[in-house]
Formats: C-alpha cells, sequence, structure tokens
C-alpha cells in the first residue's frame, strides 16, 4: 500500500499498474477508519494483483479536490488506466467486492 499526495504521484501510479484501487480517507474519520482494514485486506486476499494506495485528504486537499473527492471515505478504481469505479461514503465490502470481480477477471483471468 502506497500513501500519495500530488497529482503527478497519482497520475504516475495509476499509468505504472494496469488495475488500482485508490482510498481517500481523512485520520478524523471514524468510517474510514474502521472501513479501510476490511477494504485492504479484501483487495489483498481476493484480488491480489491490484495495487491498493491511500490518500489522505487533510495532507492533500489539492488532489482530493482534483479527483473530485468531497466526502469520505471514497474509492476509486482504475483498470488500464481508466476509471471504473467511484464509491463514497455508504458502501460495503460485499458491494466492492461484486463490482471488482468481473473487470478484473477480464484483465487477469
Amino acid at each position: 500500500m502506497r500513501s500519495l499526495i500530488t497529482n503527478s504521484q497519482f497520475e504516475q501510479f495509476i499509468a505504472a499498474h494496469p488495475a488500482v484501487v485508490i482510498y481517500f480517507s481523512s485520520p478524523a474519520c471514524g468510517v474510514c477508519q474502521s472501513l479501510k482494514p476490511r477494504v485492504f485486506e479484501l483487495i489483498r486476499d481476493e484480488f491480489p494483483k491490484m495495487e491498493l494506495a491511500e490518500i489522505d485528504c487533510t495532507e492533500a486537499v489539492e488532489l482530493a479536490a482534483q479527483q473530485g473527492i468531497h466526502a469520505v471515505p471514497s474509492l476509486l478504481v482504475f483498470f488500464d488506466g481508466r476509471e471504473t469505479l467511484r464509491l463514497s461514503r455508504n458502501f460495503s465490502v460485499t458491494g466492492l467486492r461484486s463490482e471488482l470481480m468481473r473487470p478484473y477477471s477480464m484483465i487477469f483471468d
């Protein structure tokens, strides 16, 4: 898992990997902190070829704004450099799993 702060780091990370999950959060957000380990465990266990990065919106305010993040937690998923999924505020790990299965299998199976 990587921590990103600048827009260029963000763009380079997405360009360097075929499948990326970006988790936007804030240290003061209780939901962010409780959901993060479950999301990371899901990716690590069921989608191991995906790369993970976290963005602390209190440290990377400009990057979060450039990406249209207005609420935390938010999740952006990129396949082949294109945003394919955007989840914000109220989402479940089960829903995330079902949303990722098809595009992941199309790229890696």
